[in-house]
């Protein structure tokens, strides 16, 4: 009698595609309603919405390399995004321990590739702060790309080897 194969993880790009749906949808929102470099407080103390651009990658890595930088990362966010794909494709649609933050770092980094190809930057607007000192503002992909490696991590240290069903 053949086997069937056990079906694949790739149902889990669903959640990839919320990702970008909704960091469009925010990006859209702060485009239409947040002026540019203004500090607009959410939790005083702590939290702003502050609407800025990245040219380069987390941080501002290479932000002022000249323009090259956004196909470098335009690059490597479809490169990453094809590998976690075809990991997808090999992974138990129920192991939701490597599905769900694959998919994360999909939704995440195609998120945030859309933006580089449209406006030739992305569009950040989360600002935490404490006192004086501030982080880094940022964006919905952003923290799915961030959510999603930590799973990785923390799932590929702490989770062992996956059982085999019986």
């Amino acid at each position: 009698m053949p086997q069937h194969p056990k079906p694949n993880a790739l149902i889990w790009l669903v959640l990839s595609i919320l990702v970008i749906a909704l960091d469009q949808w925010s990006k859209a929102w702060v485009l239409s309603d947040l002026p540019e470099y203004t500090a607009i407080p959410v939790i005083e103390g702590f939290w702003n919405w502050y609407r800025t651009y990245n040219t380069g990658a987390a941080f501002s890595f290479l932000s002022d390399a000249g323009g090259w930088q956004i196909w470098f990362f335009t690059a490597l966010a479809v490169g990453i995004s094809g590998l976690l794909g075809f990991w997808l494709s090999r992974t138990a649609r129920a192991d939701w321990r490597q599905a769900l933050p694959y998919s994360l770092v999909i939704g995440g980094a195609l998120g945030n590739v859309i933006d580089r190809l449209i406006h030739g930057h992305v569009i950040d607007f989360i600002q935490w702060h404490w006192r004086d000192y501030y982080w880094p503002a940022f964006n919905l992909a952003d923290s799915a790309i961030v959510g999603g490696a930590i799973g990785i991590a923390l799932f590929g240290l702490l989770g062992g080897k996956p059982r085999q069903a019986e």
